[in-house]
């Protein structure tokens, strides 16, 4: 629905949650019609173009709205609107890669050199006097390191150390003059890509440190080698296709070009350019890591399958207890915290998804057991077990991202009854 009214929607919709009123399912519909007038606040405050929303509680569908335009000056947004959901692609290539585990194609013990043999020797940067000295890795790189983040791969992004600047300077990447777009890998294809970056040295020791990274670039191509298909031929034919998420790939043909949503072409608070990636872009790189476009609807079929325990419709993606060791932290008290701008405290991280751990020491509520991601512009999810609870918000708005992202977390546990 448009410009905050709530859609209760078809009752028995295919792969959706069946719908119910807010009281039904424990929310108050007060609660949830402030969460609709201050989401329109702030796009009458021109802070963000649109955003879509969704909260489902008990699976059952309790409130579903879509709020503003679908692009600057544009029609209103509407609930076929497509997103660049960048680094919410990470749960789904996770998933993905672990499908392979359950078939007994690999194990996340399994050194990463077995699959890729350019990780086998690979060197860790560290800076001395001023200078960045390489030294031998003292443990391979292992599967489960790639899915937790503690392979010791690095984003360019995420700080200013000497081997992120190495990154910066690699040729990997398209030029971006703003420096306010998400990184285009240069015209080469994932296996190129994935090359080139082991030549790079690793910012800390493997399985020492959460430093977020292009590592589920690498369990792409991982995806890739074990399978004997390319990863999006694998993400259609295993998950997409079987889940019904038409509208979810690498790249929108231009037939839908006119449901894709946009970002203010410049920063409300900063007023400095966004650039994020364009519509026509064509990359042969197909990035586990960020790279998918998909819908509101085409990732709530996904959020269903993984509250439901793997399964949606009769056809099961992947097993219960996989997922729920997916869902479990994989950090543990040893793992230092090296990007912590992402990881926030009374958290951990598990194989594709954030964990929430305690009840507290974060900056917005949240019940432990819950996993989730989110994307640079905006995009965000969260499934509650114990509350039974699903949440998603997508946006296009990078700068503005974690704003909304604890606005609406705020938000939608205030309506919990």
């Amino acid at each position: 629905m448009q410009d905050g009214a709530v859609d209760q929607g078809p009752a028995n919709d295919f792969h959706t949650f069946p719908a119910a009123s807010a009281e039904q399912v424990g929310l108050s519909s007060a609660a949830l019609a402030r969460l609709t007038a201050a989401m329109q606040r702030e796009v009458d405050a021109k802070r963000v173009p649109g955003v879509s929303m969704l909260i489902a509680r008990g699976g059952r569908l309790a409130y579903r709205c879509d709020v503003g335009a679908l692009r600057p000056g544009g029609p209103a947004l509407a609930s076929d609107a497509i997103f660049r959901i960048f680094s919410m692609t990470k749960p789904i290539a996770s998933v993905a890669l672990m499908m392979l585990v359950e078939e007994g194609r690999l194990f996340i013990s399994d050194p990463l050199a077995k699959f890729l043999p350019e990780f086998a020797s690979m060197k860790v940067g560290v800076e001395s006097g001023g200078k960045l000295d390489l030294i031998a890795a003292n443990k391979a790189i292992t599967i489960q390191d790639l899915l937790r983040h503690t392979s010791g791969l690095a984003y360019a992004f995420t700080g200013n150390s000497a081997v992120q600047r190495l990154y910066r300077d690699s040729q990997l990447f398209a030029p971006d003059p703003t420096n306010t777009r998400m990184q285009l890998v240069r015209d080469l294809t994932t296996a190129e890509f994935v090359t080139a970056l082991a030549k790079l040295p690793l910012i800390d020791q493997p399985g020492t440190v959460w430093n977020y990274s292009h590592s589920t670039d690498v369990v792409g191509r991982v995806v890739e080698v074990v399978s004997g298909q390319s990863l999006g031929v694998f993400l259609q034919e295993r998950i997409l296709a079987p889940l019904g998420m038409h509208d979810t790939s690498f790249q929108v043909p231009p037939d839908k070009y006119e449901r894709i949503a946009e970002p203010f072409d410049r920063d409300p608070d900063t007023g400095k350019p966004v650039q994020l990636i364009a519509k026509e872009s064509r990359q042969r790189f197909e990035s586990a890591g960020g790279g998918l476009w998909s819908t509101m609807d085409d990732y709530t079929r996904f959020m269903r399958m993984l509250y439901l325990g793997g399964t949606l419709d009769g056809t099961r993606i992947i097993g219960r207890k996989t997922l729920a060791f997916m869902a479990s932290d994989h950090l543990g008290p040893n793992v230092r915290n090296g990007t912590p701008a992402l990881l926030a405290p009374g958290h951990g991280f598990g194989l594709g998804f954030c964990v929430r751990l305690v009840p507290g020491m974060a900056s917005t509520p949240g019940t432990p057991g819950e996993f989730y991601w989110g994307g640079l512009a905006g995009t965000a999810f969260w499934i509650a077990p114990q509350e039974e609870l699903v949440a998603m918000m997508m946006i296009q708005g990078p700068g503005q991202r974690d704003y909304y992202r604890h606005m609406f977390r705020n938000m939608v546990h205030a309506a919990l009854i």
